[in-house]
């Protein structure tokens, strides 16, 4: 892999077989399954100074690791992806566990046995839980909807404390909605988990953080010698869209063009712009080994922001005397001002919206737009390179 800022005098794109836009994820994973598999010469247009995307980790000035763009927790059943990933880094045995302060109480979520004995009591969080033990088994998520169709004074109680407690305030600030704007389905899905396990992610099969660190993984998924990376090259300064082609500098490309930024700005938003939700993220260091007993607490009914996370909690990392924290506050995302979109608002005006644009490159049949922002959803990481595999997989195929 070489890795340059900016676009070395005499760019020819037309020397490579395959264009990659964006080396988070989507991109990277893409970039390094067909230089592997297809040979080809690849180069990767990445529009900030660094690789990784959103994954980026990096040391802050205290010599803590720190994720810039927001937590990032390793999590899949999917056994492809983590045999992939693995090829470029080992794993802790990191498991994830959230708290939720709830009026100034600690409470793990999922809402779970723990959880019912802090917000009812012992005695009573107990004759709860047997309760529903009875009515549902043990060891399963019941979504609050479940619990309301039981028409059992208690258990809608229990769905009405949850409903109120963790996830009203807390979508609220993380949407910017009011209550009568929240989706009822969405509501619904809300779960209470029927046991003692209190992991985010209970029965996942595999679920770390990469030892090194992302940035080290995309080092190396990118270590190779048929790849060229170019940081600080904004691709929508070279690429254009046309009725039945690509260009690239102002030429027809005849290779393969892998896309994962947004569809809508490749266009300049001449259809409108795509709704996201961004996030300002405030770091702070302090002068104390740990802040709080779990990487992430989400503030559910208090605060402006949503959640604090503490890096050292995840990573395993030891610097004594010194630790980082990132407290999150959402907001809209507002195009062209340098913001991150995190989190598409998927309504069906937006998907419509988004669909339109797709439409305008489905007749070029090599672009191909991978990744949460050209697909427009919401991913987690495995479903990111779950999809760019797949792709892969098509363009191999296709030139087989």
């Amino acid at each position: 892999m070489s890795v340059a800022s900016g676009l070395p005098e005499g760019f020819n794109p037309q020397s490579y077989d395959m264009i990659v836009v964006g080396a988070g994820y989507a991109g990277a994973v893409c970039a390094r399954s067909l230089a592997e598999a297809q040979g080809w010469h690849v180069c990767v247009l990445e529009r900030r100074d660094h690789i990784a995307g959103n994954a980026y980790d990096h040391l802050d000035d205290a010599g803590i690791l720190v994720h810039e763009y927001g937590p990032h927790i390793y999590h899949t059943e999917d056994d492809r992806v983590h045999q992939f990933l693995s090829r470029f880094t080992e794993w802790t045995d990191y498991q994830h566990k959230v708290l939720a302060n709830i009026n100034g109480k600690l409470m793990p979520v999922p809402f779970n046995h723990t959880s019912l004995k802090l917000a009812f009591g012992d005695e009573r969080g107990e004759r709860l839980y047997q309760k529903l033990i009875a009515t549902f088994g043990e060891n399963k998520k019941v979504p609050i909807m479940e619990l309301r169709e039981k028409n059992d004074p208690e258990l809608t109680e229990v769905a009405d404390y949850v409903y109120e407690n963790v996830f009203l305030h807390y979508t609220m600030k993380q949407w910017g909605k009011t209550p009568d704007q929240i989706d009822p389905a969405i509501t619904g899905r809300v779960p209470v988990f029927v046991g003692d396990d209190d992991r985010y992610f209970p029965r996942v099969a595999h679920q770390g953080m990469p030892k090194d660190g992302y940035t080290k993984l995309f080092e190396r998924l990118l270590d190779h010698d048929l790849i060229d990376v170019f940081l600080d090259v904004d691709a929508r300064d070279l690429l254009s869209i046309g009725d039945s082609y690509a260009m690239v500098s102002g030429k027809p490309f005849g290779g393969e063009i892998v896309y994962t930024g947004p569809l809508d700005e490749l266009f300049d938003l001449d259809l409108g712009a795509l709704p996201y939700r961004t996030l300002d993220m405030e770091f702070e260091t302090l002068p104390q080994d740990q802040f709080q007993p779990v990487g992430t607490v989400n503030y559910t009914t208090s605060e402006d922001f949503t959640r604090i996370t503490e890096f050292k909690n995840m990573t395993g990392q030891v610097v004594p005397g010194k630790t980082t924290i990132m407290r999150e506050y959402s907001k809209a995302y507002e195009p062209g001002s340098g913001e991150t979109p995190y989190y598409a608002i998927l309504e069906p005006e937006t998907k419509a919206l988004y669909k339109k644009y797709l439409d305008r490159v489905r007749t070029i049949s090599n672009f191909h737009p991978v990744g949460r922002l050209a697909e427009y959803r919401y991913y987690d990481m495995d479903g990111v390179v779950a999809s760019a595999l797949d792709v892969s997989d098509e363009l191999v195929a296709a030139h087989s």
